[in-house]
């Protein structure tokens, strides 16, 4: 059996409503049991309190250019200060790709200088907005390739982003290991008791209407939803209608505002953030995820276990996973244009081939059950190799948020 880790954990937001600190969430909810770790983040639903501890990072959670500043800063003099104080060495530093300046092992889930290269003219939001997340990706591009020459390992969700990792910054290909995103497989089939006729009608569609489900918590630009509207623009007639899941209030206003311009009050319904998206899926006909860049989209594999036909760009993770015409549509392209040929494409399915999608949709999503996360993580901590460690010694307590203030 392999040692017992003392593990620091860096990341902005370890909550299930954010892509990276999700996968921490699961990854520390199952092996708190068999590592010690501590949790150095702005935001933490501790799911083990009385084994895991919590430095609670005092940074503004937005602007995002800003909370990446703040938490370089930040972060080092508590983790420092928490070694005094508790007398402790950490076997392993993991950090989120670069959001710190030191570390052993980056979970990488952004090629920040590949995105800003290829995608960004293409995704770039409008106002502020544009300014403020340019930043925030020139930032982290600006630091990403001092940690990727230090860092002993990098995790990555998916080939594609290994592969731009490789290409970018030189990263060995020993370096990397691929832990895909995980979902609870078994979770996303709906209950019997499930009343999907009763939802589709409160969200205001009818038996008839093929309802198409767009997940995302945001970067509405980058995955697309400006072209999806196009397209159902030019498909006014057919029977589809778009059901948007996520984003934040100000953000959905807005595009709710640039859909009934656009004409499109009837066919678009925008529900905003939702803490679990299973009922919206589980309303829907197929997913769409027409986007320009990703990495391993979540939404995608959800969308599948739900047994949802997905049409989709073949862009990071989706490519390792959709089979045209076999669980999906592929998209080709980003683009109005290919968006409305992938959905032309939807509607002309039979029932027959409708249900096969599904079919093959479920057992597409099989391999990246929450199980095979959790395994992927335990192997690589065991082969993960240590110098012997020093210092005190510490049980496991209960304890309320260290902070800064704490420290000083």
């Amino acid at each position: 059996m392999s040692r017992r880790l003392r593990i620091a954990v860096f990341d902005y937001k370890v909550i299930s409503t954010n892509p990276v600190g999700s996968c921490h969430l699961r990854m520390l909810r199952d092996l708190c049991a068999e590592h010690d770790f501590t949790v150095f983040s702005v935001e933490f639903n501790n799911p083990c309190p009385d084994r895991i501890r919590w430095v609670r990072v005092p940074a503004p959670a937005s602007p995002l250019a800003l909370l990446f500043v703040l938490y370089h800063v930040l972060a080092p003099i508590l983790y420092f200060a928490y070694r005094l104080r508790h007398k402790v060495r950490f076997d392993l530093v993991q950090i989120v790709e670069s959001n710190l300046t030191f570390g052993d092992v980056s979970y990488s889930h952004f090629c920040h200088k590949a995105y800003l290269k290829q995608h960004w003219k293409q995704t770039r939001p409008t106002g502020i907005r544009r300014c403020l997340r340019f930043l925030d990706h020139w930032l982290h591009a600006a630091v990403e390739a001092w940690i990727y020459r230090r860092v002993k390992k990098v995790i990555a969700p998916s080939e594609g982003i290994a592969q731009e990792l490789r290409r970018e910054y030189h990263v060995p290909p020993d370096k990397v290991r691929i832990v895909g995103n995980p979902i609870d497989v078994s979770a996303m089939v709906p209950p019997p008791s499930f009343d999907r006729e009763g939802l589709r009608h409160s969200l205001g569609f009818a038996r008839t209407d093929m309802v198409v489900a767009f997940v995302a918590l945001g970067h509405f630009e980058r995955k697309g939803l400006q072209h999806l509207l196009i397209a159902f623009g030019r498909l006014r007639g057919s029977p589809l209608k778009l059901l948007v899941v996520g984003g934040e209030p100000q953000v959905v206003r807005a595009w709710q505002s640039r859909a009934s311009k656009s004409g499109l009050g009837a066919m678009v319904k925008f529900v905003g953030f939702a803490e679990d998206v299973r009922p919206y899926l589980w309303a829907a006909d197929a997913a769409v995820l027409p986007s320009s860049y990703e990495v391993f989209p979540l939404a995608a594999i959800q969308s599948l276990a739900a047994g949802l036909p997905l049409l989709a760009t073949s862009v990071n993770g989706v490519k390792e996973f959709l089979r045209d015409g076999v669980n999906g549509i592929l998209i080709n392209g980003f683009c109005p244009e290919a968006v409305e040929g992938a959905l032309v494409r939807l509607v002309a399915l039979s029932s027959a081939q409708r249900h096969q999608f599904r079919v093959e949709a479920e057992r597409s999503s099989r391999a990246y059950d929450a199980a095979n996360f959790l395994t992927a993580w335990r192997r690589f901590y065991a082969d993960f190799k240590m110098e012997p460690f020093s210092g005190k010694n510490f049980s496991a307590q209960p304890l309320r948020p260290d902070t800064l203030e704490h420290f000083l």
